[in-house]
């Protein structure tokens, strides 16, 4: 309890100092800048996650955690966001991440110019990642207006993904801003802070969420229509759409966070089909380490369950493979946001358990 609360009190101080320090954010509905445009085909943009690029000049995403960087010059930058603005009425949280600080805002319309002003002449490295996962919509990146792009830094050498549901998402956990039971569910959505994100700025590694909330390993909830094993593959893994390249992205480690929404089930057919999965896995991703996470919401009855099947399934694995599973038991449950779910200091408590087990696996 001492630790929570000393987690709270220094993330409510970080986000107080990120507040303090922020350079102004206005999203227009308008082009009203004289600037430069640069197309996101520029190759002077980076992106990483599962996104589509059939349409160079506008590239689309529909997960959670999907990030694109850029350096710059100048005292402002207008980025140009496109939102599905799905049911027409949903729209998508983003993490604006300029330099050291970083702003959660929300799209307004189908077509967003989102400007960063009053900063300084620069260099800068401008983030943007989206916070809210595929049901809430696609985001469609256009480019940015600047005075000049410059060489980026390069990606970070280490790759990690890091498959679940709501809980890898990021949802249910920010209410920094809406409390919970206020406004609608995708307002405390943050992948950015959730722990599969958190772990792998603190390893200094890239990072993909194949996550989607509510998605079980062989039953889903809330009368979902999909699995997690057929849509794998997906870059819309809600919409189970648009096929996806393994051999864009190869992590060096890739952790399985499933069971929470499949509750507990027949441990054969639950652990056979784990298993399956797994081998699927080992055909898209031969020589990623692959580690199986008990759920970080699960109540005491189902984490014994899970940690028993899971234990059940690594040893079945590698008595017969050379790539050996790994498998980590979270210390306690998180339960701390809204329905139940872990809350973003909790999920900070989540990283910090995984960061220290995976650097000690992976000798990082």
């Amino acid at each position: 309890m001492k630790i929570l609360i000393l987690l709270t009190v220094l993330l409510l101080d970080y986000y107080t100092t990120l507040i303090a320090q922020q350079p102004d954010i206005r999203i227009d509905l308008h082009p009203n800048s004289k600037q430069h445009f640069f197309s996101a085909a520029n190759p002077l943009i980076q992106y990483t996650g599962r996104i589509d690029f059939r349409h160079k000049a506008l590239p689309r995403t529909w997960s959670p955690g999907v990030y694109m960087t850029m350096r710059f010059t100048g005292n402002l930058i207008t980025a140009v966001i496109n939102d599905q603005e799905l049911w027409n009425s949903n729209h998508n949280y983003l993490q604006i991440i300029i330099d050291d600080t970083m702003k959660r805002i929300q799209t307004k319309a189908k077509t967003n110019f989102i400007t960063l002003f009053n900063l300084s002449d620069g260099p800068h490295t401008l983030t943007i990642c989206k916070n809210t996962e595929s049901n809430i919509g696609f985001i469609e990146f256009a480019g940015v207006y600047c005075n000049e792009l410059l060489t980026p830094v390069p990606k970070p050498k280490r790759k990690m993904e890091f498959i679940g549901n709501s809980i890898t998402c990021g949802a249910s956990s920010d209410a920094s801003e809406i409390p919970c039971g206020k406004g609608v569910w995708q307002d405390q959505h943050n992948a950015y802070m959730a722990y599969g994100s958190v772990t792998a700025r603190a390893l200094n590694a890239q990072w993909h969420l194949s996550s989607v909330s509510g998605i079980g390993l062989i039953h889903s909830c809330c009368n979902m229509n999909i699995i997690m094993p057929p849509v794998f593959n997906k870059i819309d893994l809600r919409g189970d759409s648009v096929l996806w390249n393994f051999k864009q992205y190869q992590p060096d480690v890739l952790t399985v966070c499933l069971g929470q929404n499949d509750g507990i089930q027949d441990s054969a057919i639950f652990c056979t089909a784990y298993i399956n999965f797994i081998h699927q896995l080992r055909s898209y991703y031969p020589k990623t380490k692959i580690v199986l996470l008990s759920s970080p919401m699960a109540d005491e009855k189902l984490k014994a369950v899970l940690k028993k099947q899971i234990i059940a399934i690594v040893n079945s694995v590698n008595k017969n493979s050379r790539s050996k599973l790994g498998y980590y038991f979270f210390s306690r449950s998180f339960n701390g946001g809204c329905d139940y779910h872990p809350s973003m200091e909790e999920h900070q408590l989540i990283a910090k358990e995984l960061t220290g087990y995976l650097k000690k696996l992976m000798h990082w």
